[in-house]
């Protein structure tokens, strides 16, 4: 029986790199990598050997036959997937990764971040070279992404930090925790005693509203009810309170407005033993919350989130989820290809469409709302959020949290971008400044989730690498050992693999 990878798949490629028979698809090189929500194995040709499943960081790939209910789901569009194919494709060769010629000296490289991108990137020169790698965070807390962006129940997705912990552990890996490069160490500091320095910093600043009132309290940025729950340490336990609260909005389309959704209309008993924090889960007990209105500006079929995602939603645990109604939103569901698996707005086929009164008090239970079509206008209340002003008409609700997505920030003594929020950069390379790189989200913007970052990572190791075999990068004049002084002198913990 073949296999089948299920909503936690991370699409890091990890299961295609040990596949023996070239049955998971698709591979980077072709041309939908990275526009499928999830890889899929081919059930042709699988040969049940369950490599894939092993090599999986996020539990994803499972038997076939042993998925049941709503993850049946997962076999049927893999072998949708293949069976609008052909038989014997001319799949992608596979690619050769760059490495340094023998006798080349190993290169020092500091790697800002701790997050996916700067873990793959990490794994990658340790890998292919003699490399010793220098990491540096300015939280207390190693993780990054994973740690404190990934929502407490998707356990699965949180299991991929096991093996970013353990790379943090490699007898060629320094970690400096509670660092923070412009402030504690210059670009300058650490260009004079590395080779390479690699920016995995992420995009964290949140996209503002825009709108009148959504500064006050009561209304938040995505970024900081995320922090706020998944326990992060510049977020303070009272960052959200939910006293009061009977509906709640969330502006956004995309998995995270998703994430939040969830979160709060679950019921709070089925996060006990998750990672989330122990501040938040008092807080959702104690609250009354009943109902979450999802906000899209555009229709069903234009939405951000992934399939498995809304797959999630429809079959969570004593929430009901429902469409508001509205001409444009039954115009667009009516008009939607239930055969095409790329059409969001067929995945609602099943799901109501009531009219919901925003106006009066949510009726018993928990539930959802997506409201299609609709953007905020203003947010009202004194002395707090008590209702939000859209585009067709007003709700009554006392928190907002805007999901709207994020960008980067500039960064000390590099060059940055305002328009796209990212540094400047060719293939990894920072413009103007020889043996600077970046990757991830400060590379390439807020987009693709925790496996995007793997393909991105070895875009950079490579130019990376390039440089060091062409003898480009500059030589560093200070020491290791000078460096871990010079950061011991500030606040940082450090750590290392033994040696």
């Amino acid at each position: 029986m073949a296999y089948a990878i299920t909503q936690t798949c991370c699409t890091d490629a990890s299961c295609i790199a040990v596949c023996p028979v070239n049955c998971i698809h698709p591979t980077p090189g072709e041309p939908d990598f990275g526009s499928t929500d999830v890889l899929y194995v081919d059930p042709r040709t699988c040969i049940d050997c369950g490599a894939c499943a092993d090599a999986c960081p996020v539990d994803a790939v499972k038997p076939a036959d042993t998925l049941t209910g709503p993850d049946v789901l997962y076999a049927e569009r893999g072998a949708r997937y293949y069976a609008e194919r052909d038989a014997n494709p001319a799949w992608a060769a596979p690619t050769v990764p760059r490495s340094l010629p023998p006798g080349a000296p190993a290169p020092r490289v500091a790697i800002v971040g701790t997050g996916p991108a700067a873990c793959y990137t990490a794994q990658e020169l340790l890998r292919r070279t003699d490399a010793e790698v220098t990491m540096i965070d300015r939280l207390p807390v190693a993780g990054g992404l994973v740690r404190f962006g990934v929502a407490p129940d998707h356990v699965g997705t949180r299991r991929i930090g096991e093996s970013f912990a353990a790379l943090l552990r490699h007898p060629r890996v320094r970690t400096h925790l509670g660092v923070e490069v412009g402030t504690d160490v210059t670009h300058a500091d650490l260009v004079r005693h590395h080779h390479a320095v690699v920016y995995a910093v992420g995009a964290a600043a949140p996209r503002p509203l825009g709108v009148p009132g959504a500064d006050l309290p009561g209304s938040l940025p995505a970024s900081r009810f995320v922090a706020w729950y998944n326990d992060h340490p510049e977020a303070p336990a009272n960052l959200v309170d939910l006293t009061g609260v009977r509906r709640a909005v969330v502006v956004g389309n995309g998995n995270v407005a998703l994430d939040v959704a969830r979160l709060l209309a679950v019921d709070p008993a089925t996060l006990t033993g998750t990672g989330i924090a122990a501040h938040a889960l008092d807080a959702l007990r104690a609250g009354d919350l009943r109902e979450v209105v999802v906000l899209g500006r555009r229709g069903p079929g234009q939405v951000a989130y992934t399939w498995p995602e809304l797959h999630a939603l429809k079959h969570l645990p004593g929430v009901r989820l429902v469409v508001a109604d509205s001409p444009e939103t039954r115009a667009a569901l009516a008009s939607a290809d239930p055969a095409d698996p790329t059409d969001h707005a067929a995945l609602l086929h099943d799901v109501p469409i009531e009219r919901v009164d925003f106006g009066s008090a949510p009726p018993p239970g928990r539930r959802i709302v997506l409201s299609f079509s609709c953007a905020p206008v203003e947010v009202r209340g004194r002395g707090r959020v008590s209702s939000v002003r859209t585009t067709t008409g007003e709700i009554d609700a006392q928190l907002l949290v805007g999901a709207i997505g994020y960008r980067g920030t500039p960064l000390p003594d590099l060059p940055f971008d305002e328009a796209t929020g990212t540094v400047p950069h060719d293939h990894g390379r920072v413009a103007s400044l020889p043996g600077t790189y970046v990757v991830g989200w400060i590379k390439r913007g807020p987009s693709g989730g925790i496996g995007a970052n793997r393909l991105c990572a070895q875009e950079t190791a490579d130019s990376l690498l390039t440089d060091a075999a062409a003898g480009r990068l500059p030589a560093p004049t200070g020491s290791l050992r000078a460096f871990r002084r010079l950061v011991r002198g500030g606040t940082s913990h450090s750590m290392t693999g033994v040696r």
